[in-house]
């Protein structure tokens, strides 16, 4: 399967050392030519097991492994490996070529949009065709789930963005962290990097799917800085390129990031008027519980104004509302939203 070549395709390659960088080259050899096994330069198994996953997180059209065996001798340099292949090598070859079609299908439409239009489009792609995996099967892991089930866990789906990326010549990396049992945290979290008018920026698609999905599309996690970021995301098993700019995050760029409480007043009143649903974004200052209150009770206030009630969902970490106005209030007026709920205990 030929996607176009990008620099991001072989980001984590070059992080590595002359001597993992020749394992790296093995296991991509070998895997791309369906081999029951292989030789590689010896290393630990926790090495040879990073790199084996390093290499699935720069080609993600390599989809149809998930995890090896291997054995050494003490004697040899060598280790031989043992790739476990989710499909037999007939059926390997159909889904090669499937994905293949499948994804010069979906970038056909967007080969002659900017940097920023193909992003978007690839994001809104998967929250309106892919839903998240609860019950994590093999292939919601790979490329395969979300763009050929319709199905995905994390990095299933941040190896999709990838791919689209890459068949639209656009900069992409997936970037990993770590789990937080303490937290809730049980599994390590993937989402994306990208590159847009030379500057870097997070996107995590999963977060986003899982707070709208359908035709109620999210942009919480589109284009945020580190800063933004991690103030709900782990930390990072492999270093990422830093993420500087919050200019152009996605509700700041469209102007419903807010300051002022009449900003939220005015916008509110025209949303019920036109009995539409809104979203927002608040920075004017920390999002204390006081802060929360005097929002709810404006948005409450127009509300009743044209006699609906405000149902209000809110992604705290983020500072994110999503307003609804109803005629018959069914439910909690206000819940607390919490992304990727599919990942915590």
């Amino acid at each position: 399967m030929e996607v176009m070549v990008m620099a991001g395709e072989s980001y984590y390659y070059n992080q590595l050392n002359k001597v993992q960088q020749a394992v790296y080259h093995a296991m991509k050899n070998g895997l791309q030519a369906l081999a029951p096994s292989f030789q590689v330069p010896l290393l630990e198994g926790r090495e040879l097991s990073d790199i084996y996953f390093m290499l699935r997180l720069d080609c993600p059209e390599i989809f149809y492994t998930v995890k090896f065996k291997y054995r050494y001798y003490p004697d040899s340099g060598n280790a031989e490996i043992f790739p476990e292949y989710l499909f037999d090598k007939n059926k390997i070859r159909a889904h090669q070529k499937a994905m293949k079609s499948r994804v010069e299908k979906l970038a056909r439409p967007a080969l002659k949009l900017s940097e920023a239009e193909k992003e978007q489009y690839i994001h809104d792609f998967i929250c309106q065709n892919v839903r998240y995996d609860k019950l994590k099967k093999p292939y919601s892991h790979e490329i395969i789930g979300p763009l050929g089930q319709g199905v995905g866990v994390c990095e299933g789906i941040a190896k999709s963005v990838k791919i689209l990326c890459d068949a639209l010549g656009m900069w992409c990396i997936v970037a990993l962290s770590e789990a937080n049992p303490e937290k809730g945290i049980k599994y390590r979290h993937t989402w994306n990097v990208v590159r847009i008018g030379g500057k870097y920026y997070h996107l995590d698609v999963t977060f986003d799917n899982t707070l709208g999905g359908g035709e109620r599309l999210r942009y919480d996690y589109f284009n945020l800085s580190d800063k933004q970021i991690f103030r709900d995301h782990e930390m990072l098993v492999w270093k990422i390129p830093s993420c500087e700019d919050g200019d152009h995050f996605y509700y700041k760029e469209k102007k419903i990031s807010f300051t002022k409480m009449e900003d939220v007043r005015k916008r509110s009143a025209q949303a019920v008027k036109k009995g539409k649903m809104l979203i927002f974004h608040w920075r004017g200052g920390y999002l204390t519980k006081e802060v929360l209150t005097e929002l709810l009770q404006i948005i409450e206030e127009e509300a009743a104004k044209k006699e609906r009630h405000a149902k209000v969902s809110l992604n705290w970490p983020q500072a994110v509302l999503q307003v609804t106005f109803e005629k018959e209030l069914e439910g909690e007026p206000f819940t607390m939203e919490e992304a990727n709920e599919g990942e915590r205990e």
